[in-house]
């Protein structure tokens, strides 16, 4: 990708590229991007997303996310660290991408995997065009909320706000350059892999 030179608000040259992968709450990203960075024969790496929540019981500080307090986080989004954040179901928890992240894994030459939402990808995106952008779901909404309440994680309330803000996050999902369909785990892999492999066959032989 070819990145503008380091500012305060822009990652670093590199030969990296970067990533977004998102999708509804209950559409499996997640459990795609753990089996694409485990079995995809790319330079694949995870950003890991910064937080104000405290963590749960079993989540590694770096590891899992990287948990701020509330009066850091407003201090380095105030100060421009974040290529996006957001108020997430409005409960006082903000989550973000840091910059900071972001650079390290271009300037080694990764593809960074940025896991986020769809305000945050537009936010990418903007600044970023060249971005390679997944949009992950299941169908539809029905099977969206078959799949919440079957896991039985979620609160009654927990469920109807995942579910309005999948609403949501389904009218955009035209706006990615690829759509998966999730209903097979190691398929949903194996496509995405397909299509980044063939992305990084075009940009070797056009280089």
């Amino acid at each position: 990708m070819n990145l503008k030179p380091p500012t305060a608000t822009s990652p670093a040259v590199s030969t990296g590229r970067m990533i977004v992968i998102s999708g509804p709450s209950g559409a499996g990203k997640s459990t795609v991007v753990r089996e694409l960075l485990k079995g995809c024969g790319l330079p694949l790496t995870l950003s890991v997303s910064a937080t104000t929540r405290a963590p749960r019981a079993g989540e590694v500080h770096e590891q899992d996310y990287i948990f701020l307090p509330r009066d850091e986080f407003d201090r380095r989004r105030r100060a421009g660290e974040f290529l996006e954040s957001k108020e997430v179901y409005g409960r006082g928890d903000w989550y973000g991408t840091l910059q900071s992240q972001v650079a390290a894994g271009l300037a080694d030459g990764k593809w960074v995997i940025l896991e986020i939402d769809v305000d945050g990808m537009q936010s990418v995106v903007e600044r970023y065009p060249e971005t390679i952008t997944f949009f992950i779901h299941c169908g539809d909404i029905d099977e969206l909320e078959r799949r919440l309440r079957t896991r039985n994680t979620d609160s009654e309330d927990a469920i109807r706000r995942r579910l309005e803000v999948a609403r949501h996050e389904l009218a955009y999902q035209n706006r990615y350059r690829y759509q998966i369909l999730n209903d097979d785990v190691d398929q949903s892999v194996r496509r995405i892999c397909d299509i980044l492999q063939q992305l990084q066959l075009g940009a070797s032989t056009n280089a």
